[in-house]
């Protein structure tokens, strides 16, 4: 069922709630064209997840109406992160599913629930996975940009399906990191809410929901890196090349890319790389290539694979007194090790969320940077999809064919 870009409630005659679905309009002199969508459920497309290592599944969905201190999204852009391929694909917990996955988008205020001050309909906004209460001791501090709902959001426990605000043939759905954007309307709390330039292209802006942000913040605002120095990013998937566009943007004067795709060290270029490495060329440890590369190893490397390996690779291509290796990459499955040499010589070992952002305050100013021409968004974007190719989506981030598909959901 295809979303219309103008319609009204059809009435089904529940004492509770009024329900709407999104049928074409037909003229009905009890409810006129002006009303809206606001207080009653909406009735709308969604792409499922039941059960892990499945293919997902477009199912009507009804959508609640936003409650206290919530709001409701119309999503117009959403793309696929590769976060969303390994939830599916690696969560076993059945108690995940069902879920609707996605939390890389942007889109249209559609109603606001009691106590919402920041927002109003029409606002064009992009879903954060990271809140931002502004109360907590972490959004308080300077020293990150972590917040204590994102612990509990982390956990399927949060997801709840008590809280959840979408219904699936009766079957309530877990909601994904509390904003699950594969769904034509979603419903999430206002700390988890970014407002944007009404002049922002929603198709473009959506990567800054979550891939952007986390590689290009990983480098200026976690590795901190200065001017002068020489890097090595692991991956080149959106994250890292993100990565690589805040190292050129924070001055380094070598930017070294690791990935085992050579297909893709020509796009890397686009984004500021300087010098190209395969493991596969190679018959020794990559982190020692890399030292000998850089005559004692990086200032700065940043892992955006997600594969522990990696994550020690990148460790001990640093050098040793001063070296910075940050973990972007997302595991859950492994344990990640390395020598204590490694680190009483100097070396700092980190990770970061969301590229050390604090979403409310940083994504409007990236979005700014990008109309001012200051971001790199477009270049990402290796493929345009309808949200009813979800599973074409998935083929091809697994096979890596792709950088960032994006898909498009609502018309705005």
């Amino acid at each position: 069922m295809q979303l219309q870009s103008e319609y009204w409630p059809a009435l089904n005659y529940h004492p509770a709630a009024w329900s709407i679905s999104c049928f074409p309009p037909v003229a009905d002199p009890l409810f006129p064209p002006e009303m809206t969508t606001a207080g009653n459920v909406i009735k709308c497309k969604a792409v499922v997840a039941w059960e892990p290592q499945q293919p997902v599944v477009i199912e009507e969905i009804e959508v609640d109406p936003p409650q206290a201190n919530e709001v409701r999204i119309k999503i117009v852009s959403t793309s696929l992160c590769h976060s969303d391929l390994y939830c599916l694909s690696k969560v076993v917990d059945k108690e995940f599913f069902p879920v609707v996955l996605g939390h890389e988008a942007a889109g249209i205020v559609e109603s606001v629930g009691p106590g919402v001050t920041e927002f109003q309909p029409g606002d064009k906004v992009i879903p954060l996975y990271l809140p931002q209460c502004g109360e907590c001791r972490f959004c308080k501090s300077p020293k990150t940009n972590q917040c204590d709902i994102i612990w509990t959001r982390l956990g399927s426990k949060e997801m709840a399906l008590a809280k959840s605000r979408f219904t699936c043939n009766g079957q309530k759905l877990r909601q994904f990191m509390g904003i699950s954007t594969f769904s034509e309307y979603t419903v999430t709390h206002q700390m988890a809410v970014a407002k944007i330039d009404p002049a922002a292209p929603l198709d473009k802006v959506c990567l800054l929901g979550c891939g952007v942000c986390t590689g290009y913040g990983a480098a200026v605002n976690t590795a901190k890196v200065e001017p002068g120095s020489t890097c090595a990013v692991f991956g080149l998937g959106a994250v890292g090349l993100a990565a690589v566009m805040g190292c050129e943007a924070a001055g380094a004067k070598r930017i070294i890319v690791v990935d085992i795709n050579p297909d893709k060290f020509e796009k890397a270029k686009e984004f500021g790389a300087t010098d190209f490495v395969n493991p596969n060329d190679h018959n020794k440890p990559i982190s020692q290539v890399l030292m000998e590369m850089t005559g004692g190893g990086v200032d700065y490397s940043l892992e955006c694979v997600g594969d522990v390996e990696c994550m020690r690779s990148a460790l001990e291509s640093c050098v040793k007194g001063w070296g910075v290796s940050v973990i972007v990459g997302l595991t859950d499955m492994q344990d990640v090790a390395t020598r204590p040499l490694q680190l009483t010589s100097g070396r700092t070992w980190t990770g970061c969320l969301f590229g050390g952002f604090k979403g409310k305050d940083a994504v409007p100013k990236m979005v700014k940077d990008y109309l001012e021409k200051k971001l790199k968004l477009d270049e990402f974007i290796s493929h345009t999809m309808t949200m009813d190719e979800i599973n074409d989506a998935i083929d091809l981030m697994k096979q890596g064919k792709c950088i960032r598909t994006v898909m498009s959901v609502c018309p705005e």
